[in-house]
């Protein structure tokens, strides 16, 4: 055998145990692999699986969880059915006022009113007295603090609301006046009031005595 081929021989069996080695290597490396998976899987296996005492735990705590949302639950339809009374409450407070004021104010105007009709015939004899003087009696002291008294009532009754209501040359409405009599007119059409025999009067809107008028024909 020469030189070259022993050579070739030794590169072929150089060759032959590298891939030998590898392969032992690699067989090696899969064993590893396959070993630290199971490692792994069993590792992983021994988290997923609970004591007995855990699964409790964790039972419990569901427990508690559901029953703490059951008990937020039902304070929070106490807080909405209180706060819905509340509102209720206070809509029927707000209307009981409304109303007491209302009738309040009715009160005070039927007491008004009851005061100032009673009042009346005390105007009415100041104006006959005044109307009945002569006008010499009229510049006396007497009848001059007789008509300041008269226009301070008249004044007092106006600040309250009292006005008189309108009667000669107007037509005749029986809402403000009271005919007591009807006569022929020269100066009025028919239906035209025509002399005002007692003043009518009207508290705010509320007629408190009606206008004793003659009517004409």
């Amino acid at each position: 055998m020469s030189e070259q081929e022993k050579m070739n021989e030794e590169i072929q069996e150089e060759d032959i145990e590298t891939t030998a080695e590898e392969a032992a290597e690699a067989e090696a490396a899969e064993d590893n692999k396959a070993e630290n998976e199971t490692s792994e899987e069993k590792a992983e296996a021994s988290e997923k699986e609970e004591t007995p005492e855990e699964e409790a735990e964790q039972k419990e705590e569901k427990k508690k969880g559901f029953f703490h949302k059951e008990k937020k639950d039902k304070k929070d339809e106490k807080i909405a059915e209180l706060n819905d009374r509340l509102i209720r409450q206070m809509a029927e407070f707000d209307n009981f006022r409304k109303r007491t004021e209302k009738e309040k104010q009715q009160m005070y105007g039927i007491g008004a009113a009851d005061v100032i009709e009673k009042l009346l015939p005390v105007v009415d004899n100041f104006e006959r007295g005044l109307a009945a003087m002569t006008e010499e009696e009229k510049s006396t002291s007497f009848a001059q603090g007789i008509e300041l008294v008269y226009k301070q009532l008249m004044t007092t009754l106006e600040g309250l609301g009292v006005t008189a209501i309108e009667a000669v040359g107007v037509e005749f409405n029986p809402d403000f006046h009271n005919a007591v009599m009807q006569a022929p007119s020269e100066e009025y059409e028919s239906g035209i009031i025509t002399q005002e025999l007692q003043r009518g009067y009207l508290y705010k809107d509320k007629v408190v005595r009606h206008s004793m008028v003659m009517v004409a024909e």
